[in-house]
């Protein structure tokens, strides 16, 4: 199973990156309300920080952000269907439920998409330090070279103010 596929229905709601039932379903090749029933028959399984509902507005939230309306099962627009999303833990407690070699082979890729996506955010962070680090050693250096212009162009005018312009004759200089 191609990890980028998986890693598009991964979306960040609430602090947790989260999928959501339809997107699961759909990997898991069964029907929504079947996942939501073999879900609901566990749900000590799924304590909340493993899956949670999402409100009407969050809902249509991730529906216009990006998730197609031909993917999204009819009844979650209307006939008040609730949109349940997992966190990467209530993925992981799903393969406890579903046990088709379907299930077991979505719920590994799903795992190793998580995984990738931890390891992207670990390079990004180092990243980010060195481009922290990068800028405040160039402010130092473009700091340093301001000063020195400054002082440069300060001695300059010194220099300037001091010396006349234009010839002397030798009898002036004497005088």
């Amino acid at each position: 199973m191609d990890l980028q596929i998986i890693q598009n229905k991964i979306f960040e709601i609430h602090g947790y990156r989260v999928m959501a039932d339809f997107h699961l379903a759909e990997l898991y090749q069964v029907e929504t309300r079947a996942l939501k029933q073999a879900v609901k028959r566990n749900i000590e399984r799924f304590p909340d920080d493993f899956m949670f509902p999402l409100s009407e507005s969050e809902s249509k939230l991730l529906i216009d952000d990006g998730v197609s309306q031909n993917v999204i099962p009819s009844g979650y627009n209307a006939g008040g269907a609730t949109m349940l999303v997992f966190t990467e833990q209530g993925i992981a407690m799903l393969s406890s439920i579903l046990r088709s070699k379907t299930a077991i082979q979505v719920n590994i890729a799903i795992m190793r998409a998580f995984v990738l996506m931890h390891q992207m955010a670990i390079g990004y962070e180092e990243l980010r330090q060195r481009i922290e680090q990068l800028e405040i050693n160039t402010n130092v250096q473009f700091s340093e070279i301001y000063q020195t212009l400054t002082e440069l162009l300060s001695k300059k005018d010194d220099e300037n103010k001091s010396r006349p312009i234009g010839y002397l004759s030798y009898c002036q200089e004497s005088k």
